[in-house]
């Protein structure tokens, strides 16, 4: 499932179908709304339980920042996906000791792993309503872009009066297009280390040829663990920290997962846009997946074709590849998914309808005549807005791929940080801060694990023959001066003349920057500086321009969503706001599917599925050991009666989306059963339309997990770990 993608419309529409049993990522607040359906469902666990964000068992859930968790023991051991934690196996891998392949298992705790500078486990502490505060400080700004000012400037004041206490990060979060925002309190803990992660050909078996896929056969696991100061409180990683101790933890099922069987799901779903226009959802299927696609599957070949010659390429950007190959994957199943269900036509009639309703003045739902005609003007300005933007939308893709490459994002971040530090704290972008301070410097070190001046220089050049086709208009001298003739060979020449001249490779030179006036940095003597600085005035235009159009959808967007609410409430249905890196629960049943005529596919795989896979052949190459341990029918306790053999892989009808990755399924007494890794190929439009009858999540079984780390990659300490967690 990873983390690129984006909540609301159903089959048969988009705003005013019924609610289907399992659609649905539903916030915390409106547990009363969904306590019915949940214990209908087959949740045995009073409702009201779940309402307790630090109790049991949603007080073991976690974020990682882009993924989901869960701690699964006294000692801080935390559970979540092998492709979550692929970043932090990278970066502990070098081409003589590939752990990426050979997979890692720290014998003793003093063994584990850092799992680098910038790896976070953030702990749930609270949620506070703040949407009175937010819309005093907007209620005075007369445009957009002072309108997002306004909006940056209570965020910021909201926050660090959150953070007073330290140890804790604080996030304002906006639902409903900003009808309500919420500020949520987490425990950062930032010495986070890796404690056993299987070799790829388990933990990612498959591969891209199987990512989204039915049937699944992948061991899609990893433990981390949460460290702290010697005090208690969360500090950088050091040796003498000690384990967090969280107040809850996962215990494993101590029951069989069956076909049927009530299962959920809390974690940290992404972004979906089930609210969004008609004329966004053209943005994505006619011109951002298809268009970034063909992108991604040329930058991917560079890579790998220079992957194949050189191992520390192949190492360093292994991470970046495989967040590409996702995402082009991905978006190349929500074509296929709106073609299939026709989503555009659905999309534009969906929304028709709540223009018509808004138009008639027909009652219900709790609109007044003002509220309607403000309804459908902001729908007009919001149209207009989005018409508008896509003349620069090529020149904007182009000159955000230039400046988030490599060596030159960092610098491009420094400069940044600079020009931000001039001026007062309070007054500094979200993200400039010095409560982001470790974060960037982090960001700084890390980047000579995932650099290679020869790939750099590929895929600038790549990127600079894209720039090339652009309007004269749309271009800039720093730019046109590597261009040369224009040919490849003149634009890899001039950049390769220029990161030859660079002194700024080195992380400590980087680090440096970070505490230099701007007048420094404009006066620095480095080419690629030099770059950054002529740059910096055209990212800031593109930034300031996109956040004049958030400063609009500020005050447009919570009115015409209201509507679309109020639209939905006149015909019946619950409404669930879209996601958004908040805490949801999605829940359902364990169920297969069947994905066409002729076709249906049952809800579990097993070993003797994987070992009819395996070919030897990357990304089919399951360890021999593996192998044996199926051929010789070892299943041990882990063997499921129905099955008669240990299930690896289930599906089940839940909402998800990236940022779920990782999260815990949880049975109907709040056990742990598996951890969510993926949907399948024909969910993926559910991002845009929901569709009930195709959408499923895939997870990874707990018994698998288990089993793998008995017969396939040992892992003694963590299993005895896991049994005393469980009694």
């Amino acid at each position: 499932m990873r983390r690129f993608p984006t909540a609301f419309a159903l089959a048969a529409g988009l705003f005013a179908a019924p609610l289907a049993a399992a659609e649905g990522m539903w916030v915390p607040q409106q547990l009363p709304e969904i306590a019915g359906p949940l214990r209908e469902a087959g949740l045995e666990l009073p409702p009201e339980q779940l309402a307790d964000l630090t109790g049991d068992p949603l007080g073991a859930v976690v974020a990682l920042g882009g993924c989901t968790a869960s701690f699964v023991s006294p000692e801080g051991l935390v559970a979540t996906n092998h492709h979550c934690a692929y970043g932090a196996i990278q970066l502990n891998s070098t081409p003589e000791r590939n752990l990426m392949a050979l997979g890692f298992n720290a014998a003793t705790q003093e063994q584990e792993l850092s799992a680098g500078p910038n790896a976070r486990v953030f702990v749930m502490d609270r949620i506070t309503d703040v949407t009175a505060e937010v819309r005093r400080a907007l209620a005075p700004a007369r445009d957009g872009l002072a309108r997002q000012a306004a909006f940056e400037a209570v965020q910021r004041a909201l926050v660090a009066d959150c953070e007073r206490e330290p140890g804790y990060r604080c996030t304002l979060s906006g639902f409903f297009g900003g009808q309500t925002f919420r500020l949520v309190r987490q425990l950062e803990i930032r010495d986070v280390r890796l404690v056993y992660a299987p070799p790829s050909s388990i933990g990612n078996f498959g591969g891209e040829i199987d990512n989204w896929m039915w049937p699944r056969h992948t061991g899609d696991f990893t433990f981390y663990r949460a460290y702290v100061g010697p005090d208690g409180r969360p500090a950088a990683y050091a040796p003498e920290n000690v384990p967090f101790r969280p107040r809850h933890w996962l215990r494993l099922a101590d029951a069989p997962l069956e076909a049927g069987d009530f299962v959920m799901v809390a974690g940290f779903p992404g972004r979906t846009q089930r609210y969004a226009l008609y004329e966004e959802f053209r943005n994505a299927a006619d011109w951002q997946f298809p268009v970034l696609g063909r992108h991604l599957r040329n930058t991917v070949a560079l890579v790998e074709r220079a992957g194949a010659a050189d191992p520390e390429v192949a190492v360093r950007y292994a991470a970046t590849v495989r967040g590409w190959q996702n995402a082009m994957k991905n978006w190349e199943g929500q074509l296929a998914g709106f073609a299939r269900i026709d989503a555009a036509a659905r999309k534009r009639a969906a929304e028709m309808a709540v223009l018509d309703w808004l138009r008639a003045g027909a009652p219900g739902g709790g609109l007044d005549a003002a509220a309607r005609r403000e309804a459908l003007a902001a729908h007009q300005r919001l149209v207009a807005h989005i018409l508008a933007a896509r003349a620069q939308r090529e020149r904007n893709l182009v000159f955000t791929q230039i400046g988030n490459t490599g060596l030159l994002a960092a610098l491009r971040q420094a400069y940044r940080l600079s020009r931000e530090s001039a001026k007062p704290d309070a007054e500094r972008m979200p993200g400039f801060q010095q409560r982001d301070r470790a974060a960037i410097e982090g960001a700084q070190r890390q980047l000579e694990r995932r650099y290679v001046r020869a790939m750099e220089i590929e895929l600038l050049a790549y990127w600079l023959g894209e720039y090339a086709r652009l309007p004269a208009a749309q271009r800039v001298p720093a730019l046109d001066a590597l261009l040369g003739d224009g040919s490849p060979a003149a634009i890899r020449e001039a950049l390769g003349a220029l990161y030859a001249r660079t002194t700024l490779e080195g992380t400590e030179a980087r680090l440096a920057l970070l505490s230099l006036p701007p007048a420094e940095l404009e006066a620095h003597p480095d080419p690629l500086l030099r770059l950054v600085v002529a740059l910096f005035p055209t990212w800031q235009a593109i930034e300031d321009a996109g956040r004049a159009l958030a400063g609009e959808d500020l005050r447009d967007r919570p009115a015409f969503l209201a509507a679309v609410q109020a639209h939905r409430r006149a015909q019946g249905g619950a409404v669930y706001p879209d996601a958004n890196l908040s805490l949801r629960l999605t829940f359902g049943q364990v169920r297969g599917y069947a994905p066409r005529d002729g076709v249906a596919y049952t809800p579990f795989t097993t070993l003797e599925g994987l070992a009819a896979k395996a070919t030897g052949v990357a990304p089919f190459d399951a360890p021999q050991a593996q192998l044996e341990a199926i051929r010789e029918r070892r299943h041990g306790r882990h063997a499921d009666a129905a099955l008669g053999t240990v299930p690896v892989n289930f599906l089940s009808d839940l909402d998800i989306t990236g940022g779920n990755s990782g999260s815990p399924v949880l049975d109907a007494r709040g056990r742990l059963v598996g951890l969510a890794f993926d949907g399948n190929w024909e969910s993926v439009s559910s991002n845009w339309v929901f569709d009930p009858a195709m959408t499923r999540m895939i997870a990874v079984d707990s018994r698998y997990m288990l089993w793998v780390m008995e017969h396939a990659f040992p892992a003694p300490r963590v299993l005895a770990e896991l049994d005393a967690a469980a009694r």
